[in-house]
């Protein structure tokens, strides 16, 4: 779709999470670099607002156009190129008369804000006195009525900024998911010289209203307490908490995790500290403690492939609002649910976060504010505790390729599944192991420490159990086996169809079986996203990110890099987003010689400007016969003279977010199915009792892999249909090609909706 915009667009820096204090995040530059890009693309003047609305109220060279090229090289550079400052003169009506005065002489009527909720409420009050500022600067002289004519309107688009991930309206503010690496990259380190030691430590992280980083860095790493605003301990939290870490060592656990958000209070509001923990296990335990406060280091250091690919579609759908923007149409604030950008009215979003910060209802905030917020504090009280009564046995296998976050998936199952009162198995090298009778009982302490340990544990093996059903069935009638969970990629999927299909003559396969996607491939059907796909794509950004750096003394170099995936280019076009490739071959989208020729050409004019590197990504199964080698040696000769070229297959390097929200789904869905289905004779009737846990959108469903079976191309083993691959036209522009953008799935402007525990328990997780 051609798309044009009226007026020219401009961007400010200004990125304060309250008006009283601004803050810089690792992933600003690749929103700024998506704005800039798009903008030009939709043949819009773009503009730097430096050092935020300060620079915005000063002008002059504050305020400056900007070229597709100043934007190049900065996706990998935390902070933001274009500053940002306090601005106590924006808060006047003074100040933001100048800020009018400054953008009608450069003709700006579209203003793009990146900030928290502090940034976007001035964005949103300057539009709203945008006609009288104008006015105003009409009746003293400075504009004539014809410019107060033509620049009647401001519009303003919002994108959130903040590693708190306290903002109303998106599952994932920009800048957290980086926050959340630094936090797990720290404790991973330190997790090394506390089990040495057999110390205890007591980390301190970033959240002084929200308790989202320390909750979900508690959940990723295993922590053995954790505390956060939002959910105050009861009295006598002292007591259980040295209970618990007692309990641990007596288990030979040799060190002990507390993680504590900077907030933090107890039951009468007062404050909880780092340092106060730490004193409480040394006089009562005597355990040998250290502090580590982590501070500013959660804010820096190089964004992840998720806060990447985040801000650049945020960026992206934020000059789509402005393009529809019309004087009616309210400032938005452009958001994420699930796997869509949506646009929400940017005031009631920002009056819901207020509403709540004055209202510190703790559990109604935990309850209603955030979408994700309770389901993870309800799975970190599930992985805490145990109950001793036994319901059931069930069986937890992984099978297929390893995938980081299999592990952690494997704890999950087995914690929560003894926490609900089950006896937990262990099957050891997936179908064929299980056919060789090599089960056994997992206990609490067995899984501790796996969340951070890569590969499977369990062992893992790709065999389909359909040469091994009598045997599987023998030893599912052995162990009394109620249930089983299968955790891995395509051949779980495959396997779990073939167990469905051998039900009329196998009663031990008429139990609750469900599927937890895990591969790095993301081509299980039924679901957006698998475990250890995200963990792949960092690997594989890093890389490139290394490669790009090792060419920055050497211009006019291009770099061809092979991805793993099969035929699912998912690690390939992802990657090439969030690393900021030139090109992205994969099998879903077929190419000729002439398109490779293009590519070549669209290099060699790259490379006549500053920009004289680049990079190309191919999948490993795009096509048969351009292999990496002979399109290494096309850029090669049709390159020579203008760049040279180099080329590096990632292979198993590219072998933990998702892992224990869908697991807890899991969990209770086969309890409930098996009380539901109590008699085994109706299970061999149910389609629904053989399921896959995967994110559709937004939400976790459960989906009969029966199914999904039309959903399914077999031969490559992928699915027919695939997201992600509406974002390949994004990659496309960003990478200065002309192509057609589908604009038919933009954000329409949806309204703030408060979720209630009940939506949760249904499937809105």
């Amino acid at each position: 779709t051609s798309v044009f915009l009226s007026g020219h667009l401009s961007m400010s820096g200004a990125l304060a999470v309250v008006p009283r204090k601004y803050c810089v995040y690792a992933c600003m530059n690749a929103a700024v670099r998506a704005v800039v890009r798009m903008g030009i693309y939709v043949k819009a003047k773009v503009y730097f607002v430096y050092e935020g609305y300060q620079g915005m109220v000063d002008g002059g060279d504050n305020i400056v156009e900007v070229s597709w090229e100043s934007v190049s090289s900065i996706l990998q550079v935390g902070g933001t190129v274009i500053g940002s400052a306090r601005c106590k003169s924006f808060r006047t009506r003074e100040g933001r008369l100048q800020a009018a005065y400054n953008l009608v002489q450069r003709g700006i009527t579209n203003l793009c804000v990146i900030g928290g909720d502090g940034s976007l409420t001035g964005a949103n009050l300057f539009r709203e006195e945008w006609s009288g500022l104008l006015e105003e600067l009409a009746q003293k002289g400075k504009i004539d009525e014809e410019a107060v004519k033509k620049y009647a309107y401001l519009n303003i688009v919002g994108m959130v900024g903040s590693i708190d991930n306290d903002f109303c309206g998106t599952d994932m503010t920009i800048g957290t998911d980086s926050a959340l690496h630094r936090i797990i990259e720290v404790v991973d380190a330190i997790m090394t010289t506390a089990q040495s030691h057999q110390r205890t430590f007591v980390l301190e992280v970033m959240g002084r209203h929200c308790g989202y980083l320390a909750l979900v860095s508690a959940l990723a790493c295993g922590a053995d307490w954790v505390f956060i605003p939002e959910y105050p301990p009861e009295e006598g939290w002292e007591d259980s908490m040295c209970v618990k870490l007692s309990e641990n060592r007596a288990r030979k656990k040799r060190l002990n995790i507390i993680i504590v958000a900077e907030g933090a209070i107890d039951c009468h509001n007062k404050p909880i500290t780092s340092e106060k923990v730490k004193d409480l296990v040394v006089q009562r335990l005597g355990f040998d403690t250290r502090v580590t406060i982590l501070g500013h280091v959660q804010r820096g250091g190089t964004p992840s492939a998720f806060d990447r690919i985040l801000a650049s579609r945020m960026g992206v759908e934020a000059v789509l609002a402005l393009l529809e923007a019309t004087p009616a149409t309210p400032a938005c604030v452009v958001s994420l649910s699930g796997n869509q950008a949506v646009r929400l009215p940017l005031m009631e979003c920002v009056q819901m976060v207020s509403f709540w910060q004055k209202f510190t209802i703790l559990l109604m905030l935990v309850t209603y504010l955030f979408r994700s917020f309770e389901n993870n504090l309800n799975t970190y009280k599930l992985l805490s505790h145990k109950k001793p009564d036994t319901n059931f046995n069930v069986a937890v296998l992984n099978v297929g390729a390893p995938a980081a976050g299999m592990n952690a998936a494997v704890r999950a199952a087995v914690r929560v599944g003894i926490t609900e009162g089950h006896k937990m198995f262990a099957v050891i090298d997936g179908f064929e192991g299980f056919a060789r009778g090599k089960i056994k009982e997992i206990s609490w302490g067995d899984v501790g420490g796996w969340t951070g340990q890569g590969g499977s544990i369990l062992g893992t093996k790709r065999t389909l159990p359909a040469k091994y059903l009598e045997k599987i069935a023998d030893q599912m009638r052995t162990n009394n086996i109620n249930a089983l969970m299968v955790i891995g990629g395509f051949e779980a999927y495959e396997s779990c169809l073939q167990l469905h299909e051998a039900r009329s003559r196998f009663e031990e396969f008429c139990v609750p079986i469900c599927v937890l996607p895990a591969t790095i491939s993301n081509n299980v059907p039924g679901t957006d996203f698998s475990i250890g796909a995200d963990t792949a794509l960092n690997a594989i950004v890093e890389t490139c990110d290394r490669i790009k750096q090792s060419a920055s003394g050497t211009k006019r170099r291009v770099f061809i890099i092979e991805t793993m995936g099969g035929y699912c280019g998912y690690l390939a076009n992802m990657g090439a987003l969030a690393a900021g490739a030139d090109a992205a071959y994969i099998f879903e989208e077929q190419f000729d010689i002439r398109e490779l020729q293009a590519n070549v050409e669209h290099l060699t004019e790259k490379m006549k400007t500053s920009i004289q590197r680049g990079l190309v990504l191919r999948n490993e199964n795009c096509n048969e016969n351009y292999t990496t080698d002979f399109i290494y040696q096309l850029y090669s000769e049709e390159g020579k003279g203008v760049f040279d070229c180099r080329k590096n297959v990632l292979g198993h390097m590219q072998q933990v977010k998702m892992t224990l929200k869908l697991q807890t789904s899991l969990n209770l869905y086969e309890q409930r199915t098996y009380r539901e289905h109590y008699s085994r004779k109706v299970f061999a009737n149910t389609d629904d009792s053989v399921c896959l846990l995967g994110m559709r959108r937004r939400n976790l469903v459960f989906q009969p892999v029966a199914e999904l079976k039309t959903e399914t191309d077999f031969v490559h083993r992928i699915p027919k249909e695939q997201w992600w691959l509406k974002l390949r036209p994004l990659m496309k522009i960003l990478a200065k090609y002309k192509t057609s953008y589908d604009v038919s799935d933009s954000g329409q402007l949806e309204h703030v909706a408060m979720h209630s525990p009940k939506e949760a328990e249904t499937g809105a997780i």
